[in-house]
Formats: structure tokens, sequence, C-alpha cells
């Protein structure tokens, strides 16, 4: 599916829209009154997007404030000067939304990282942040949030099961990025590490280490876990091997009962002689509870996180991991999200994946 652009229609198409009010219009005095966001949605873009682009803002492309300009006039858009005032003085704050549904916590030092990485950005570029925390019952919000001018624009970190309803903002014209799974099928902006690669050079790795039962745990029904897992499969299909369905353990991203889970597993008396977990905070828990039970790392077991958290450094034994640049992924997000704002078509970044070798599989 292509990204959406932020070309307006030609002027053909504006001068046929005119001839016929929006749906949404309301009257007054018998005729009907156009709305910013009639505008916004026969432009392909969010109502704060047209709203800069009408008063000049200098983040909007020139030939984009031109064409919004004459999609107004053709339908005689006439400005609340009360409204417009209160907008004179562009947004200076971006809203940062952590989804709620899963586990993960803003604590969690991954998503400090990240969200470290893009105040620093956005305190380049003279802007604030407001951070929040929403679950499936609060989803409204998000937009609520851009539409009342609260914000400029949204930065989201992940997607989880949000997939179907962030294109259905990004349809809306509500200007966002979003850190996580680059999907083919996404109307919005993406920023995210090759999970499918990362997946593939941690099993590797334990492969080229003589690991043979290599166990996986993470969630695949979570959009990045997943693609970590299909490079897992494909690693071990290389060495002509089939993934053992006992050695997959579903866990969620920071789920607090993940010890349990651990030594409910390891009850099992499985025989492998490796594990691949999707995040570095799980892989801690591992070769802890692998100590416990008289099993060294990496002598018995050796073990690969995900992440590349500042923590795995300091371990012992310190952990290999796959790296997520939180930096550069931090800019990206923010330019990006700016390029939303900016009525200019959607891209996605996809950050490579880096492997960093440590004790836990030397």
């Amino acid at each position: 599916m292509s990204p959406r652009s932020s070309n307006l229609p030609p002027s053909t198409d504006i001068k046929q829209a005119s001839t016929e009010a929006p749906p949404s219009t309301v009257r007054e005095g018998g005729k009907r009154r156009v709305q910013m966001a009639d505008i916004a949605r026969l432009a392909g873009v969010s109502a704060s997007t047209v709203s800069r682009a009408l008063s000049g803002s200098p983040l909007i492309p020139e030939a984009t404030r031109e064409r919004i300009a004459e999609l107004a006039r053709s339908l005689n858009y006439q400005v609340n000067v009360g409204a417009a005032n209160l907008r004179k003085r562009d947004i200076q704050t971006v809203g940062i939304v952590i989804l709620g549904d899963s586990m993960q916590t803003i604590s969690d030092p991954f998503i400090l990282n990240i969200l470290g990485a893009v105040a620093d950005a956005l305190d380049e570029r003279g802007m604030s942040l407001l951070l929040t925390r929403l679950n499936q019952e609060r989803q409204g919000q998000m937009a609520a949030m851009v539409d009342s001018g609260q914000v400029a624009g949204l930065i989201v970190i992940g997607q989880l099961t949000w997939h179907d309803y962030l294109n259905e903002l990004a349809r809306r014209g509500i200007p966002m990025a979003v850190w996580g799974a680059c999907l083919p099928d996404a109307f919005y902006s993406t920023v995210g590490g090759d999970n499918a690669s990362g997946g593939y050079l941690a099993t590797r790795h334990l492969l080229l280490q003589g690991a043979r039962r290599i166990a996986f745990f993470g969630d695949t029904s979570h959009p990045e876990a997943g693609l970590r897992y299909q490079g897992y499969v494909r690693a071990l299909g290389e060495a002509g091997l089939q993934p053992d369905p006992r050695l997959h353990q579903p866990f969620l991203f920071g789920d607090r009962r993940i010890r349990q889970v651990i030594d409910l597993w390891l009850d099992q008396k499985l025989d492998f002689d490796a594990i691949f977990a999707s995040s570095d905070i799980a892989a801690i828990s591992l070769i802890g509870a692998l100590q416990e039970r008289g099993l060294e790392v990496p002598r018995d077991v050796r073990v690969v996180g995900y992440d590349d958290i500042t923590l795995s450094t300091y371990l012992h034994p310190s952990l290999t991991s796959v790296r997520q640049p939180t930096i550069v992924a931090g800019r990206a997000l923010v330019e990006l999200l700016f390029e939303a704002i900016a009525g200019q078509p959607r891209r996605t970044v996809m950050l490579p994946a880096e492997l960093v070798v440590r004790d836990s599989t030397a």
C-alpha cells in the first residue's frame, strides 16, 4: 500500500468540491457554514495543519499552505477571529503516548532510554513534551489531545493491538510518529529496529557457539516479538533445525509475573542449552533463575537478550544483547512527527540490528 501523500486535490477537484457543502457543516441563518475539520478532511491532513497553514506558519511548506488556502477560498471558509487569535502562537508541546495495554511500565529501562532521546531532540527544537499513558478505554484521548490544540502532534511508543486504531487516526490526518514494528500496511510514520534481522543474528550467534536446543521467550502476538521470532525460526532452518514448541514460552514485555513464568517453565525440566529472550529484562530474570538452580551461564546455558539496556554491561555475567539505537530512534521519531505536522508523506525508518557479544554467551 502506498504512503499517504501530502498533496492536496488539484484545483479542478477543489472547484467541484465547492459545489456541494460537506455533510459535517453546520447551518447558520439557513446557510451551511464550513468548519476547519471539513477542510482538513478534504485535504487529508489534520485540523491543526490547516490552522497552521491558514495562519502562515513556517512549519507548513509554502506549496501546502497555498493549496489549503485555495481550498478554503473555494469553500468560502470564514476564519473564526477569536479562535484564530488563540492559535496565533504555534503549539510548543508534543504528546508522548505510552500504550497502556502492555505490562511494560514507563520506568522500564528501555522506555526511559527512548523517552530521554525524544526529550533531547524536542528540546533542540525548542519544544516540550506532555507524557501520558493510555489504555483501550481512553484511546479517544489521543485524537482529542491534537484536536483541542493541547499538543501539536503525537509520538506513540509501541503498537500492541492498536495498529488498526493508529491507522484510523492517520487516515483522519492526526500527525504522529510511532515506535514499533515497521508493518507494511501502516498509514502512519514508523521508526523501529530491524526485529527480524535482530532475531536472526541472536539465534545464529547461539548456533555458532554450539547451541542446538535454543528456547525462545516472547509473545509472538506482539508485532516486534513476532518479527524477532521469525528471525529465530529462519536461523534454525538454515541450520537444519525445527523450532520445538515446548521451547517457546510466551511472555509479554514488562509482565511482573516473569519470575513465576520462568520457574513454572523450568520446572518442566526441558532439554535446552541456550535461550533467546525478546527483552533484556526477561534475559536478566532468566539468568538469575538459572543460577539459583545450579546452572551456570554460559557454561551450561547461553543467554541472549534484546534492547541492550545499560544494565546489560554491569551484570555478572554481562549480557549479550541485540542493541536498539535509542538516540537515533528518538531523533528519527521527532523528525518524522514534524514531517507529519507539515503534511508531508509518511515515511518508515528501519534501524539496523547490531548484536553486542558479552560474557553470557562467550
